[in-house]
């Protein structure tokens, strides 16, 4: 049986240096459901940038104007480096958590919840490259496209948003309005090679990302 509920608001923080798929895959498919107000946030109203640089992304309200939600979804990003110490952030993030129905994250996104205290003795996913660093904040980093401990939902790396969605709007609503927003939005992954994770790619491409990532944060 599929239960609506109209009063459904879901925060999407969004900041400079966000993936914007990060945030736009979670978002595609929690903004399809029937009644549900999705909003961006940042810490103030107004543009950021992704990390790339070259798109932009509007945040509706700043962290002030947003004091709860049902749903809180924190995406990742180069930019998620700098969220780890921001006190301001941090303290919203566990004031919208002490009154939300979840909690979740994509990516290097799991590290702000990790930071934010919401980790320690949990079970968590998050992009591959940044699991280990996971267990500073007392988590079990098990990996994989989403995990559900409790009302936390971590999120694998960047397209894994969209899984971590469907998997929520299921057990929210019901897998019935979840099948339809896949179909809706003609999720139906069949990528053109097998190298969508570490134990699958080849070693020297492995390596390669990992050299990317590591310019990257000298950078």
């Amino acid at each position: 049986m599929v239960v609506m509920n109209s009063s459904t608001k879901v925060s999407i923080l969004i900041f400079d240096g966000i993936t914007a798929l990060d945030a736009v895959g979670p978002y595609e498919v929690l903004r399809s459901v029937p009644g549900w107000e999705v909003s961006f946030v940042g810490k103030e109203a107004g543009e950021v940038r992704t990390d790339a640089g070259s798109l932009g992304l509007t945040a509706d309200l700043s962290l002030a104007e947003a004091p709860s939600a049902d749903i809180l979804v924190i995406p990742g990003g180069r930019g998620s480096r700098l969220l780890l110490d921001d006190d301001e952030v941090l303290d919203w993030v566990r004031e919208v958590d002490r009154g939300s129905r979840w909690t979740a994250s994509v990516c290097t996104g799991s590290l702000v919840l990790g930071a934010a205290g919401l980790l320690a003795g949990r079970r968590a996913s998050g992009h591959w490259l940044y699991l280990e660093p996971l267990r500073e904040y007392g988590a079990d980093p098990v990996g994989g496209r989403w995990v559900e401990d409790g009302k936390l939902l971590t999120g694998g790396g960047v397209s894994a948003g969209i899984d971590m969605a469907l998997h929520l709007v299921g057990r929210e609503v019901g897998p019935e309005v979840a099948q339809a927003i896949q179909l809706a939005i003609e999720y139906d992954p069949q990528p053109p090679f097998d190298a969508g994770t570490p134990d699958k790619a080849p070693a020297p491409i492995v390596d390669v990302v990992r050299g990317v990532d590591r310019a990257d944060a000298l950078s």
